[in-house]
């Protein structure tokens, strides 16, 4: 895991985005909506994969995000160069973020390993919006 880097980044080109209320429904909307405005930018990642992480996170800030006031989560998508970099923004706490090595039998913890072993990196801190922004990043998603 790297440390966030938050700060709007020039070298990156936003390329989709979407604010989710934090219900369950919408991990799947996330999916399809990714799916939906990626496909113009033809990008030879994995987009199953990617769909895959991007609905890890969105759950996760689901399930673990805080506020005492009504609250979204926001998603954003962007060109860094070649790599395809996701970022899931929601109120909870950064240093809540850990990678978990959950048991045999437990039923949850494995939503980051899941972002570990298929991004090329991926990184959790403080948001720019306040709480917690968990990203990953693909390399090598569009040719050069």
């Amino acid at each position: 895991m790297l440390d966030a880097h938050d700060e709007p980044d020039a070298a990156a080109s936003p390329i989709g985005g979407m604010t989710l209320y934090p219900v369950p429904e919408s991990v799947h909307r996330a999916r399809r909506w990714f799916r939906k405005f990626t496909a113009p930018y033809y990008l030879v990642c994995s987009i199953d994969d990617c769909v895959l992480m991007l609905s890890e996170l969105v759950t996760n800030a689901i399930l673990y995000g805080e506020a005492e006031e009504p609250w979204r989560v926001r998603v954003e998508w962007c060109r860094v160069g070649q790599a395809l970099r996701v970022n899931v923004h929601n109120p909870g706490f950064p240093a809540d973020v850990l990678l978990r090595e959950p048991g045999a039998n437990d039923a949850h913890g494995r939503g980051l390993l899941l972002v570990d072993a298929l991004s090329d990196s991926w990184s959790a801190g403080p948001s720019r919006f306040g709480g917690t922004v968990v990203s990953f990043q693909v390399d090598d998603a569009w040719k050069p």
